[in-house]
């Protein structure tokens, strides 16, 4: 058994951020724990092992354009070929202005606000580009593009379940998108 409770041969499957998500054969962290910005977290909690998948739902917006491409080069340092990152953050072209203001830097009101310590709002071209930078291969799963026009490929939830998602969130009902996410895959080659 590793630290994390896993058999040696069982690949390692994190989720960052995860506060109450807990999912089977996923290992959920907390922020105080395994810090996407500190290396030392990484180093101690993982040593020279390697993770098979990352899981951010709405962790990447938290952090700065600059911020995430260095969280996604120091996940990528810990994956194994292969391995990927799966990440969902807010789309920044939704069009919908309720969501928007919502999901916008800073948020829409108090600082207790979950979107209070929003430092970016992600298209799929700000996205794609940051993990590219890292050196990761992308792959979007679900996006709108410039247009506003949604796009979904399909998708396993047992890669990496997202709930914020078109097949997923009660506020997508009866064909009507309520909430969405920008979803992509960031693999390392």
């Amino acid at each position: 058994m590793n630290e994390l409770g896993k058999p040696h041969s069982e690949p390692l499957r994190i989720i960052i951020g995860a506060s109450s998500q807990t999912y089977p054969g996923w290992t959920p962290t907390q922020e105080e724990e395994l810090n996407l910005l500190r290396p030392d977290d990484w180093k101690r909690r993982f040593g020279s092992r390697r993770l098979r998948a990352v899981l951010a739902e709405h962790v990447w917006e938290h952090l700065t354009y600059e911020e995430g491409v260095a969280a996604a080069r120091l996940c990528a340092e810990y994956l194994e070929p292969g391995g990927y990152i799966r990440c969902a953050v807010p789309d920044g072209y939704f069009p919908d202005e309720a969501y928007q203001r919502i999901v916008q830097v800073g948020g829409p009101g108090p600082a207790d606000h979950p979107a209070a310590s929003h430092r970016i709002v992600h298209t799929y071209r700000t996205l794609s580009r940051m993990f590219e930078e890292a050196g990761l291969r992308v792959r979007l799963l679900e996006y709108c593009d410039e247009q506003g026009v949604f796009h979904a490929e399909d998708w396993e939830p047992e890669d990496g379940f997202i709930y914020r998602s078109l097949r997923f969130d009660h506020r997508n009902r009866d064909g009507r998108l309520g909430f969405v996410s920008l979803i992509a895959d960031a693999i390392k080659l």
